[in-house]
């Protein structure tokens, strides 16, 4: 069996750190510093995504349909595939159409002596009549914890609880307390959702694929040859640079942007998946190489075909 650990931690404070998501390599040391070596060596973490505290409804793919309540302080029910990306979409379709869904893509700052900090809430204003009131919306954020030692997971809540990641942690920042957490059986999901794939299939990045790495711990690879990509080896892929801290030393990244889609070029799609899973390539236990598969005939924005609108 092969499980893994769906964590929702609220955010208890300001954070200073990437405004898109809080990487693998961040959480990973967060967390090694609360279990025994043992378990430190075989955690594998996914990177962080922010999720608004707000009522939604389950996207039109998910195994459950209708309003949903606050679907961002708690983890939804998985009984399919589809249902695992629910918080890992950073378009947040699960939004009810009534929510300000730009604003919830969009951190509120904080300046702290000159140094921008992210909010752990946003406040929204009321219409004029109501005009002394105001609402108020936390962030959560959604990871993943697996592992080849099936005794480690699932950790217990107090170990995660009150973690801290990005910077100025010495001074407070960053603190994540634990709002919900599930034990999910990859083999046991439904994969029937695969299964119509006329037109083949295609990959969506959900984390960056490492492409070069300075660490000793990576090696320098190649797009995978499963993607299907035209051109050069890299085939016009959007690329971007990062950093991997490990204690005091700093690597440079060389990266295939999170976000892009390509053509599947493999003939083993449900296996696929799952390594998409638990991801891919260099760094892949510290967030990086996570993708997303779906049957190339499915627009990824539902919405656009009641709307009218080009698939």
């Amino acid at each position: 069996m092969t499980a893994i650990q769906q964590v929702l931690f609220e955010v208890d404070g300001h954070y200073l750190g990437h405004p898109y998501f809080v990487s693998g390599n961040a959480l990973y040391n967060a967390l090694a510093r609360r279990v025994d070596d043992v378990a430190g060596r075989s955690l594998h973490v996914s990177h962080g995504l922010f999720v608004p505290g707000e009522y939604g409804e389950y996207p039109a793919a998910h195994s459950r349909d209708g309003y949903a309540g606050k679907l961002g302080m708690s983890l939804p029910e998985v009984a399919a595939y589809e249902d695992l990306f629910v918080f890992r979409d950073p378009g947040q379709r699960w939004l009810l159409d009534s929510r300000p869904r730009d604003a919830h893509n969009t951190h509120d700052l904080a300046s702290h002596g000159g140094r921008l900090a992210f909010t752990d809430s946003v406040q929204f204003a009321r219409p004029v009549e109501m005009r002394a009131h105001t609402r108020t919306m936390s962030w959560f954020l959604h990871c993943y914890l697996h592992t080849p030692d099936d005794t480690v997971l699932p950790l217990d809540e107090d170990v995660l609880d009150g973690i801290q990641v990005g910077g100025a942690r010495n001074y407070g920042f960053g603190e994540l307390s634990v709002a919900d957490t599930q034990l999910v059986e990859l083999d046991d999901l439904d994969y029937s959702g695969l299964a119509d794939a006329g037109q083949g299939y295609q990959l969506e990045v959900v984390s960056p694929y490492v492409l070069g790495s300075e660490s000793p711990h990576g090696d320098a690879q190649a797009v995978p040859w499963w993607w299907d990509v035209q051109g050069d080896l890299t085939g016009g892929l959007r690329q971007r640079t990062g950093r991997l801290v490990d204690g005091d030393d700093t690597y440079e990244l060389e990266l295939v942007d999170h976000g892009q889609v390509v053509n599947y070029g493999g003939d083993r799609p449900v296996e696929t998946a799952v390594n998409g899973v638990l991801r891919v390539g260099t760094h892949s236990r510290l967030g990086f190489g996570e993708f997303r598969l779906r049957p190339a005939g499915r627009d990824r924005v539902e919405s656009r075909k009641e709307a009218g609108g080009d698939e």
